[in-house]
């Protein structure tokens, strides 16, 4: 045999080989904040110390803030947060609302992803259960030779991407065997994320007997220190509502920003989604729609605060028709976002 039909032959051989070998096998994690167990106490008190402990979330110096927490915030605001989340909660789960979307987007994502081989869906959670951890852990323990990591927040922060990354990678630290391991980036810019906003608000719109003369795009709010040392989400915020604002192509001014949820003492980014509704109540303004494009899913801050006590405050103050617009969850247009960035993501490993 000469040289070349030799070389041929070894290259077929191997060509072979590899096509017989078994497909390595790939894991993705999607990760969302968290959830309590129950309403009562001692499920709240559980949730609220992990959550309210962690130093992205809440980095004033330990020695301040922990006092402050086991001793007065951690006696009182489990029951309050209770009563709301009691507002909200799924009876026929058991638990609340963001859990079972979570759930739904996991279980729909395996299905979305049934054609490329060896790819296996897990979903979990910062804060409570079913934790990073122990969601990762089933990936190795299923032989997932690389795994991404999807922490579901489009816009970028410290105290929400980035504490998910922290514990991903500090477990991965723990093992013998590491992974090859990817996270998605934040997709504040995405089209695929605009258009689905997008979708959904005009759907939204078009089953009202009323035209919102404003529609809120409320974000989840963080302390404006944190913007100062350089946290990029607020900038991230303002990119999505312009390029939804560009694409909806409303008139100048009917789609406002704002940001929710402040805790604690300090400022936080402005102008607030209260303060916002109450505002346009007393001016006038008769029909207004929030919307909640920092949320994956429906939860606490989207259920209880905006769709119940954001509208509590517009027919208060005068307002008359108010409506809540839900967020993607597991619609169709919220599953095109998650398989288009998973999909993009997996490129060279499946």
């Amino acid at each position: 045999m000469n040289s070349t039909a030799a070389i041929a032959d070894r290259d077929t051989t191997a060509l072979a080989q590899q096509a017989a070998a078994p497909l390595k096998k790939t894991g993705v994690l999607l990760v969302n904040l968290g959830t309590p167990d129950g309403t009562d106490y001692w499920p709240m008190r559980r949730y609220l110390s992990e959550f309210l402990s962690d130093k992205r979330v809440i980095e004033w110096p330990r020695a301040v803030w922990l006092p402050i927490l086991y001793g007065i915030v951690l006696s009182v605001r489990p029951q309050k947060s209770g009563r709301a989340y009691a507002e909200i909660w799924n009876r026929e789960r058991n638990e609340s609302p963001l859990r079972t979307f979570t759930r739904a987007q996991g279980e729909k994502l395996a299905v979305r992803l049934q054609d490329l081989a060896n790819v296996q869906v897990e979903w979990g959670m910062r804060y409570g259960q079913p934790s990073i951890k122990d969601k990762l852990d089933a990936l190795l323990a299923a032989g997932c030779e690389r795994v991404l990591c999807f922490p579901l927040y489009p816009q970028y922060s410290a105290p929400t991407t980035a504490t998910v990354n922290d514990v991903f990678f500090a477990h991965l630290s723990s093992k013998r065997f590491m992974p090859a391991a990817r996270t998605v980036p934040s997709y504040e810019d995405a089209p695929v994320y605009i258009d689905a906003l997008a979708r959904s608000i005009e759907e939204h719109l078009a089953g009202l007997d009323f035209e919102p003369e404003h529609v809120i795009a409320s974000y989840h709010g963080i302390p404006q220190s944190y913007s100062a040392k350089g946290d990029p989400y607020r900038s991230q915020c303002e990119t999505t509502s312009r390029l939804l604002d560009a694409r909806l192509g409303w008139p100048q001014g009917r789609l406002m920003t704002t940001f929710q949820s402040r805790f604690g003492p300090e400022e936080w980014l402005q102008p607030y989604t209260d303060k916002t509704v109450e505002a346009l109540a007393r001016q006038g303004v008769k029909s207004i729609a929030v919307f909640n494009p920092g949320f994956v899913v429906d939860c606490l801050e989207t259920l209880e605060e905006i769709a119940g006590e954001a509208g509590e405050i517009f027919h208060e103050n005068g307002g008359s028709n108010f409506t809540h617009i839900p967020c993607l969850n597991d619609s169709d247009n919220g599953m095109n976002v998650i398989e288009s960035l998973v999909r993009n993501e997996l490129q060279g490993w499946v």
